[in-house]
C-alpha cells in the first residue's frame, strides 16, 4: 500500500481544488451567457429574428425531435462535416507536400494562399450557390474553402520549420529529397498534422 507525505497530499488537494474551481467557472460563464441572452431576447433588446433565444432553440430541438426530423438533420450535417474534413485533409497534405518539394512554386504560391485564406468565404455564399447549386454540394464546397487553405498553410509551415540540422545530416549521407521527407519531415510533423486536423474539424463545422 502506498503512503503519501503531507506535502504530496496537500499538492493533490490543491490540484483537485483548482479543477473544481475551473470546472465551476466554465459552467458558470455558460450559464450567465445563456441567461443574458434569454433576458435580452425576452425584452427585445436584441433582434430575435437574427439571434433567436435559448428557449426558442430548445423548443425547436424538441419540435424536431417529436417530428422525427432531428436525427435526419444531424445525420446530414455530420455527413457534410465528414466529407469536407476528409477532402480538406487530403488536399492539405497533398499541396503542402508539393510545396515542400518545390521551393520555387512555394514562393510563387505563398502570397496567393495568404490572400485566399483571408477572404471572407461566408460572404461568397451567394456566389457559391450560383456556381455549385443550392444543395449539399454547395455546403461541402463552402466548408472546403474555409478549411483547405488553413490546412495547407499549417502543415506546410510545419514542414519547413523542421530542425535544419537533421536535414543537413541526411543530405551529407547522400539522402534523396524523398528520403528526407519520409525519414525526417513527415515523422517530425505528426503532432503538427494532428493539430491541423483539429483545426480542420472546427473549420468544417463552421462551413457546414
Amino acid at each position: 500500500m502506498y503512503t503519501f507525505s503531507d506535502e504530496h497530499k496537500n499538492y493533490l488537494k490543491k490540484i483537485k481544488h483548482e479543477k473544481i474551481i475551473v470546472g465551476f467557472f466554465k459552467f458558470f460563464i455558460i450559464f450567465i451567457f445563456l441567461l443574458l441572452w434569454e433576458i435580452l431576447a425576452k425584452y427585445s433588446i436584441i433582434n430575435t429574428f437574427l439571434y433567436s433565444s435559448p428557449s426558442r432553440v430548445i423548443n425547436t430541438i424538441i419540435s424536431l425531435f417529436n417530428s422525427g426530423e432531428l436525427f435526419t438533420h444531424i445525420g446530414i450535417t455530420l455527413y457534410e462535416v465528414f466529407i469536407s474534413f476528409l477532402f480538406a485533409t487530403l488536399i492539405g497534405l497533398f499541396f503542402a507536400t508539393i510545396l515542400w518539394f518545390n521551393k520555387i512554386l512555394a514562393k510563387v504560391v505563398d502570397p496567393y494562399l495568404t490572400i485566399l485564406n483571408s477572404l471572407p468565404k461566408v460572404a461568397l455564399g451567394p456566389l457559391i450557390i450560383i456556381w455549385v447549386g443550392a444543395s449539399i454540394n454547395s455546403i461541402i464546397f463552402m466548408a472546403l474553402m474555409i478549411s483547405s487553405f488553413v490546412t495547407i498553410i499549417n502543415i506546410y509551415n510545419g514542414f519547413i520549420n523542421v530542425n535544419k540540422n537533421y536535414v543537413v545530416m541526411l543530405k551529407s549521407f547522400g539522402a534523396s529529397k524523398w528520403q528526407i521527407f519520409k525519414k525526417i519531415i513527415f515523422p517530425s510533423n505528426i503532432l503538427n498534422i494532428i493539430s491541423a486536423l483539429k483545426i480542420n474539424v472546427s473549420m468544417s463545422l463552421i462551413g457546414s
